[in-house]
């Protein structure tokens, strides 16, 4: 549930990463650059869906550090095997912390919050625009919710 607290975190995080960009007028940020996905247990706005990464597509540059935020607890990201590029390195990271990653292999990676991916806690992060990998990351199969998200998420690319 997205309380007055976890909003303040939010804010604060997305701020420091979105806010510079987008008054430069830049997506995604330049090299070397760093960005926040928030594990969140509803939506921000109006949109009241459950347990969501928030954003749910981000797109980065190669070198660039993007940090998973334990903003509300019970929630962790963990690539999804199958849907990160040849000669990337996997991650998993532990419930409720925070983990950086630097991205130095261009493509797509899907992520998965491991207790609530059946109900479709997933996410994409494009590095360098690359999509490469796109028919390799399309034969991945999904139980539950996580097939559709991932179909809704793709169509986007």
């Amino acid at each position: 549930m997205l309380t007055r607290r976890n909003f303040t975190l939010s804010m604060g995080a997305l701020a420091g990463t979105v806010g510079t960009a987008a008054l430069a007028g830049l997506s995604p940020t330049p090299k070397g650059g760093h960005h926040s996905i928030l594990m969140l247990n509803a939506a921000c706005g109006g949109d009241k869906t459950p347990n969501v990464f928030e954003p749910s597509i981000l797109h980065v540059n190669v070198g660039d550090t993007v940090t998973f935020v334990a903003t509300d607890a019970g929630h962790n990201s963990t690539s999804k095997r199958g849907m990160i590029p040849e000669g990337a390195a996997p991650w998993n990271a532990a419930i409720d912390e925070p983990l950086a990653i630097n991205f130095t292999v261009p493509g797509i990676y899907g992520h998965i919050c491991v207790p609530h991916y059946e109900w479709g806690m997933v996410g994409l992060i494009v590095v360098g625009n690359d999509l490469s990998n796109l028919s390799q990351v399309t034969k991945v199969r999904h139980p539950g919710a996580a097939r559709g998200s991932f179909r809704a998420l793709l169509k986007q690319l």
